[in-house]
């Protein structure tokens, strides 16, 4: 008996699709590895997580976002005082605006 694979999925209905997912899945995870568009994992990679690593989110947020408090461009981690925040973290206020840009 053979199998038979359907189709691939056109990319307009793939993205319909993925617009329920978090918007930080556009990015891998540097926390636990997980590539893009997949969900995040424990760290013995047996159970998928149901949101994303902060660490995934700060990537997104760092990706697409210029922060309003430090002046920085996407691409740029954001700072205090001119020392980078712990972790690759980024402010509240550039998380706000990658949220609504994704929105």
């Amino acid at each position: 008996m053979s199998r038979v694979f359907g189709v691939p999925l056109p990319p307009s209905i793939r993205e319909a699709m993925r617009t329920q997912q978090h918007p930080a899945r556009a990015v891998s995870c540097p926390h636990c590895g997980a590539h893009e568009h997949r969900p995040c994992t424990t760290p013995s990679k047996r159970r998928l997580m149901p949101q994303p690593h902060p660490q995934r989110v700060s990537a997104w947020v760092r990706e697409m976002a210029c922060c309003p408090e430090c002046q920085v461009e996407p691409g740029v981690p954001c700072h205090q005082d001119g020392v980078p925040l712990r972790n690759g973290d980024t402010h509240a206020r550039r998380n706000r605006e990658a949220l609504e840009t994704a929105a």
